[in-house]
């Protein structure tokens, strides 16, 4: 199963507002890594303010509010 990696920090609603939008959409077909951006100078760099910020890999898949289209687009080329 692919995994998606969701960056992120404590205390985040809008975090855990695109993570629970997320859930269902990819149950059964990925799973999502959050990864705290917040002891990581490089991470917290690159994504700072537009926290947060779904990818695969390099690739990424949605800010906030989800792009729902575009991740059931890139959840489709995985089969």
């Amino acid at each position: 199963m692919k995994t998606l990696s969701l960056y992120s920090r404590p205390g985040c609603h809008l975090c855990e507002e695109l993570e629970a939008e997320l859930a269902p959409l990819i149950a059964g077909r990925a799973a999502v890594e959050i990864v705290d951006i917040s002891d990581d100078p490089g991470l917290e760099r690159r994504y700072g303010l537009r926290i947060p910020v779904l990818t695969d890999g390099d690739e990424e898949l949605s800010e906030y509010p989800l792009d729902r289209d575009n991740v059931l687009r890139h959840l489709a080329k995985l089969r």
